[in-house]
């Protein structure tokens, strides 16, 4: 188990995160943040995995772990993870202790499944909206009744505290993380260093609406891909259903199986997210963007964008633009990619 990457960056380099392992805590939830966040070489993250006793911590679905590190480590976390657990009882005092210090100093606190029963008992999910495991969902409403709990989502975020659903959501939230801390270009080469797609929304708060580029080898991936490299284009959903060779009505039903919402308004995030990247990378203007991504007038595009992702392009690239630029060393470019 790898742990403590990137500790000889430098003091102040790296963004702190430190994953706490449960007993029983399950193989895939915690798998899924040690390999995002430590997988980095002089990057912008730093990993710990800690336990309440330093040893050996029982894991469901695989081999115990050796964890050499305490729950002091939460007192210099920027991040604080909780996998999920299997049949998740409230944690000792001394976690729910820690883990309500590292939320008071500030620490982003963020769950996986049902990790979110950890955050409740030590009361860090009080007055927020939360999800977790489908399974779960009305178990976590009933024992923590000040938490506001949406089972139908994949994650969502709010500011300082962030849950997700079970399993594989947790990959679509530590990408979420990396985007609003780095930029969707960091978030989707880091998505693709994983062989999986940015693309599942959260459907929460801004800077969450990605566009759905489904892993299912068997179903739209052909009109998938086709259709974001030609967002630029007028697309319609008969064009769509004629690229897959099938009715209007089946690409439709289709559609709806696999991203979980319309042909359009898949469309319509797609062309946001490349919207997004292009801000961040380049000096393209309004008006460029919006024909590039296939959005319309500037004032269309401008009235889209803060609909959805939460502020105006303009105030995005302000934001995101610079960050990219320090991180990078890349400067300004016109290329649309």
């Amino acid at each position: 188990m790898q742990e403590d990457q990137g500790a000889g960056q430098g003091a102040g380099a790296a963004h702190h995160v430190v994953v706490v392992a449960l007993e029983n805590v399950l193989a895939l939830d915690i798998g899924i943040p040690l390999q995002v966040f430590g997988s980095w070489r002089d990057g912008p993250y730093r990993l710990t995995v800690c336990a309440e006793r330093p040893g050996t911590v029982p894991m469901h679905g695989g081999p115990a772990l050796s964890v050499v590190h305490g729950l002091d480590c939460l007192a210099s976390a920027d991040t604080v993870i909780v996998p999920g657990y299997v049949e998740p009882e409230n944690p000792s005092d001394a976690v729910t202790a820690a883990l309500a210090r590292a939320a008071a100093r500030g620490a982003r606190m963020v769950s996986i499944c049902t990790g979110a029963f950890a955050l409740a008992a030590a009361g860090v999910l009080d007055g927020h909206r939360a999800t977790t495991h489908w399974q779960y969902a009305a178990a976590l409403a009933e024992r923590f009744p000040r938490v506001s709990v949406r089972p139908e989502v994949l994650y969502v975020d709010e500011g300082q505290v962030l849950t997700s659903a079970g399993v594989a959501a947790g990959l679509d939230l530590c990408l979420h993380l990396i985007r609003r801390d780095h930029g969707a270009r960091m978030a989707n080469q880091q998505a693709r260093l994983l062989v999986a797609a940015p693309h599942r929304t959260g459907g929460q708060a801004q800077y969450i609406d990605l566009p759905v580029r489904p892993d299912r080898s068997d179903g739209l991936t052909r009109v998938y891909e086709w259709a974001l490299c030609n967002l630029h284009q007028p697309l319609t959903v008969d064009q769509l259903a004629h690229r897959a060779g099938t009715s209007r009505r089946t690409l439709i039903r289709r559609f709806h199986a696999e991203t979980g919402r319309p042909p359009m308004r898949w469309l319509l995030d797609a062309r946001l997210a490349r919207s997004r990247e292009l801000l961040e990378a380049g000096d393209l203007t309004v008006e460029a963007v919006a024909r590039h991504c296939g959005l319309g007038t500037p004032a269309n595009f401008r009235t889209l964008f803060k609909a959805h992702v939460g502020v105006a392009p303009s105030v995005y690239r302000e934001t995101f633009h610079e960050k990219f630029r320090s991180e990078t060393g890349q400067p300004r470019s016109r290329s649309t990619r």
